[in-house]
């Protein structure tokens, strides 16, 4: 099964409707449109990371990183050095309760860096604020959205507003890569069966049947996945 990016509908209760605002609306439509442009998962992440610079209130860099149990953060998508730094400095110990928030909730902020307990990696790097927006979360990870600034107290309600409308979009794109992806990986790998299959059938003189069950067993014997094993067939058969 593809994994999924998707916020749920559910997770919007309280989020109240915004007044007609066609800038606004228009921007949304803007980032939709460049998200779902984007041909792969990891395109779509860095195509995000830099619109919610320009979507977002106040933000000035951004990153998408996943969460895994146990605090492991590791950084998938980045608008600068300075988001890298700071995320790739992150311990168990720093900033635990804004993380563990987000198990919970799809939102967490940090008001100010220098004044709450646990950011000194932040402060140092000169970034104040901090807003974390959940694109998706698991028994075991969470994919979160981060928007920093060098100011503190920017992240207002209706910065976070606009921030879950917008990774709501993300997340969707997100979605719509995943599967692209995983189904263009499956016509290859089909194709590369199918070569492999014919090139068996010419050696051994057999039909297609019988070479497509010689290379599962070989598969099976050597422990190799069947991609990997047509791919070595089909590479060895083209190589002079």
């Amino acid at each position: 099964m593809p994994k999924r990016f998707v916020v749920a509908a559910s997770e919007f209760p309280d989020l109240p409707r915004f007044p007609v605002n066609f800038e606004l609306a228009e921007a949304l439509t803007v980032a939709s449109q460049q998200l779902h442009e984007t041909s792969t998962p990891h395109s779509t992440l860095r195509t995000a990371v830099r619109l919610a610079v320009h979507l977002m209130p106040g933000a000035e860099h951004a990153g998408i990183s996943v969460i895994e149990r146990g605090d492991r953060l590791r950084t998938l998508a980045w608008t600068d050095e300075v988001v890298r730094s700071a995320e790739s400095r992150h311990t168990g110990g720093d900033g635990r309760g804004h993380w563990d928030q987000l198990w919970h909730s799809p939102v967490a902020r940090i008001t100010d860096s220098e004044a709450d307990d646990g950011w000194d990696v932040l402060s140092a790097l000169g970034l104040r604020s901090a807003l974390s927006l959940r694109l998706r979360a698991d028994k075991r990870r969470l994919t979160v959205l981060t928007a920093y600034a060098r100011k503190p107290g920017v992240f207002d309600e209706d910065a976070t507003r606009i921030g879950r409308l917008f990774t709501a979009h993300v997340s969707i794109a997100l979605d719509s890569a995943t599967v692209r992806e995983q189904l263009t990986e499956a016509m290859h790998t089909r194709d590369l069966i199918g070569q492999a299959t014919g090139i068996l059938m010419e050696r051994q003189g057999i039909d297609a049947a019988a070479a497509f069950d010689s290379l599962v067993r070989a598969s099976q014997r050597e422990n190799v996945k069947l991609r990997e094993l047509a791919r070595r067939i089909v590479g060895t058969h083209n190589t002079p």
